[in-house]
């Protein structure tokens, strides 16, 4: 059994699927995602490394000694230009990426792409098994990366995003196009999550992991970008959709939106999600009000990646998690992950990383652990 801390009792799956089913565990488990931070893979892997000069192989040596959960790790993409036979060409850097110009500038251009895409997407076909053989392969050579630590993946999204996002229309032109076109929209969506679902049976598979997270941002720091009408026209039904058919293989949906989307967590839990991923502080997301409120729900990514993480001292960091585990109850009633707000980037301090890890090991059930 692979232990992050002497007197760890449960295995990195047991004390994941304990928290996922709102029951004891020995210690607080820690997810998060590390494919970023080069200071945080050195202190944990014992290696030089500086820079974005690491391999995949590295981050997923830090991930076995440093969490019980993550999400898969991917080495940097480069600093290259991508120019697409398509028209679309795309900035990379490292860690991030960006669109620097589309094939459309405006709203019957971006009528065009969609119709495309709808139509593309009426001819495509899923070949399940070999979807399914393809998928487990993938998720295998993952593992074996990261040892026994589970791999929360996100391989099917609602496809809003791709569309209203910085990488489709974005949030300006998409606005003006859907005030024009929404039944085009509707058709896209429809299609997409057809798709999606029937990729979702042929990919489910609870022996490779308990849980996936199902990724689609909608709000600022202030609120939901779009109106509650909007949400349960284009983003609550394929949300339901998506969440029963994982819950048909015994796999556990959590959501993940940045920013401020607290009005729309009762809708979300209506879909049947059984738990939320980043929370931001900052923007009025506190963890331990939030399973205090919602205690049936499981609450992950609310220690701040940004205030706390990148400018606070390694003594904040752990008053902080120990804070979240104590008066969430997390080791008596599960139900709570500790990890980053939103991911341990670049900014994020070394220290303040292995604080976070440390202070989990600090707290511990005396009634699942023998100390």
């Amino acid at each position: 059994m692979q232990k992050l801390f002497p007197n760890d009792r449960m295995s990195k799956r047991e004390r994941v699927e304990a928290t996922l089913n709102h029951q004891p565990v020995d210690r607080a488990a820690l997810h998060d995602e590390l494919s970023y931070n080069a200071g945080v893979l050195a202190l944990f892997t014992g290696k030089r490394i500086s820079g974005f000069d690491y391999t995949v192989a590295d981050i997923g040596l830090a991930i076995r000694r440093s969490l019980d959960m993550c999400f898969a790790p991917h080495a940097p993409v480069g600093t290259q230009r991508v120019e697409g036979n398509d028209g679309w060409v795309i900035q990379n850097d490292n860690w991030t990426t960006w669109v620097v110009s589309r094939p459309f500038t405006d709203v019957e251009g971006a009528r065009a792409w969609l119709e495309e895409r709808v139509e593309a997407l009426r001819r495509q076909t899923l070949d399940a098994e070999q979807a399914r053989a393809d998928y487990r392969r993938r998720a295998l050579e993952l593992q074996r990366l990261v040892g026994e630590t589970v791999i929360c993946q996100y391989p099917v999204d609602l496809g809003l995003c791709s569309i209203c996002s910085d990488g489709g229309m974005g949030l300006e032109l998409f606005s003006y196009f859907y005030a024009d076109y929404p039944e085009l929209l509707d058709d896209y969506l429809t299609l997409y999550w057809d798709l999606s679902v029937r990729r979702i049976h042929a990919i489910a598979d609870c022996a490779l992991a308990p849980v996936i997270l199902i990724p689609e941002d909608f709000a600022t720091k202030q609120g939901p970008i779009f109106s509650p009408d909007f949400l349960e026209r284009h983003l609550y039904p394929g949300l339901r959709r998506h969440v029963d058919a994982w819950h048909e293989h015994g796999i556990k949906a959590l959501y993940h939106s940045d920013g401020n989307y607290r009005k729309a967590i009762p809708d979300l839990m209506r879909c049947g999600v059984d738990g939320f991923y980043c929370l931001e502080p900052n923007c009025g997301m506190d963890i331990v009000e939030f399973k205090k409120t919602w205690p049936q729900m499981v609450w992950a990514g609310g220690v701040d990646g940004v205030d706390l993480l990148e400018r606070g001292t390694p003594a904040q960091v752990r008053a902080e998690v120990h804070r979240h585990i104590c008066e969430t109850h997390a080791l008596e009633t599960g139900g709570m992950f500790v990890a980053s707000s939103s991911e341990i980037n670049p900014p994020v301090k070394p220290e303040n990383f292995k604080a976070m890890v440390d202070a989990v090991g600090e707290l511990w059930n005396r009634d699942v652990a023998v100390i």
